[in-house]
């Protein structure tokens, strides 16, 4: 193509970028930054969680392990400075969500290695038995969430439930949860093999709304006037990996996408408002540059925190998805922030 040609189809392109609307930019992703990095030797931040002292609590699913040999949690004020490490003694080293009791104040920690969930102190990381989850290996508790009564909710990744007790702990029986939910919709049989993980209440408890992570589904679960569940529907497909979930005071739900390394934000009728984030490699250091598999998620003033996962399913005997060699790679893990900002989008009435 003669030079001048190539020139003047390139100034044509410029000129209508220019002309495009502003709105045009809510799909421009809101670039993602780093809030915090963990210690040398650490590895695979999972769950998320903002404390009462306004810091922010980072557990990890260190798939290759500890030096304590137990679960750790790592604490970082709001500048991203590490405030102190917490050994959570009489766990396994596979820890996933955490989450501080609304009403209580306590520090609840699944606990995926040993099938329970623990109440954690969260300075000397002592520990005791919040609620054993039925099943043995078969469990496969993940993820937190609490109604406005206190009563607590456990997702269950393998057996397709969600499990509940009071604020005590008490379901059935003290520290034996009851099924509030139980449900094909919830089980999985894609990758990563997860089913019922993030979940979240909508503003005014209606509908639990839960990921499935497999199947790359949100579901909807109705939640009757009596407090029991209705039965679960796909409130939405194609979200790829569906893993934490949060909902705004607006009933939009921010949603960890791990394998498609984004943040998926849906409004309360499904549609899908922006897609904030990305992976863009990785840094000398072997430190992710924007998100890599991106597992849990939590709001703290402007802003949204997130941990990096960064999991190499490989090392499950996965068939690889895509983004598992760079998972690979990583040497050093990390947290990011984003701005808790939805962008203007063309067409919304």
């Amino acid at each position: 193509m003669d030079s001048s040609v190539s020139k003047k189809l390139f100034q044509g392109a410029a000129i209508l970028l220019l002309l495009l609307p502003l709105s045009a930019s809510a799909w421009i992703r809101s670039p993602v930054t780093n809030f915090a990095t963990l210690p040398d030797g650490a590895t695979n931040p999972e769950g998320i969680a903002v404390g009462p002292d306004g810091n922010i609590y980072v557990s990890t699913f260190a798939v290759g392990g500890t030096d304590s040999g137990a679960g750790e949690i790592f604490v970082f004020n709001k500048g991203g400075r590490l405030i102190r490490k917490i050994i959570v003694a009489g766990s396994s080293n596979l820890l996933l969500e955490l989450a501080f009791h609304p009403i209580t104040g306590d520090l609840l920690v699944i606990d995926f290695g040993n099938q329970q969930v623990l109440d954690v102190d969260p300075i000397t990381g002592t520990s005791s038995v919040f609620a054993t989850i039925p099943g043995g290996a078969n469990a496969g508790p993940n993820v937190l969430t609490f109604d406005s009564d206190g009563n607590v909710y456990i997702s269950d990744s393998f057996q397709g439930i969600v499990w509940r007790t009071d604020q005590a702990g008490i379901g059935v029986a003290a520290g034996e949860p009851s099924i509030w939910v139980q449900d094909e919709l919830l089980t999985t049989s894609g990758v990563p093999g997860f089913g019922a993980n993030g979940m979240s209440f909508n503003n005014d408890e209606s509908v639990l709304f839960v990921s499935n992570t497999g199947n790359d589904t949100i579901v909807r679960v109705p939640v009757n006037p009596n407090g029991s569940a209705g039965a679960p529907e796909v409130f939405v497909n194609s979200v790829n990996g569906a893993d934490g979930l949060i909902i705004d005071e607006d009933d939009n739900l921010w949603i960890a996408a791990n394998q498609s390394d984004e943040i998926v934000v849906l409004d309360p009728t499904g549609r899908v408002i922006a897609k904030l984030g990305d992976f863009g490699g990785l840094t000398r250091r072997g430190a992710p540059i924007g998100l890599l598999f991106p597992a849990s998620l939590v709001r703290h003033g402007k802003h949204i925190y997130v941990t990096n996962l960064a999991l190499d399913l490989r090392l499950f005997g996965a068939a690889p998805p895509i983004n598992a060699i760079w998972a690979g790679e990583v040497t050093t893990h990390t947290i990011s922030k984003i701005r808790a900002r939805i962008p203007p989008v063309n067409g919304l009435p």
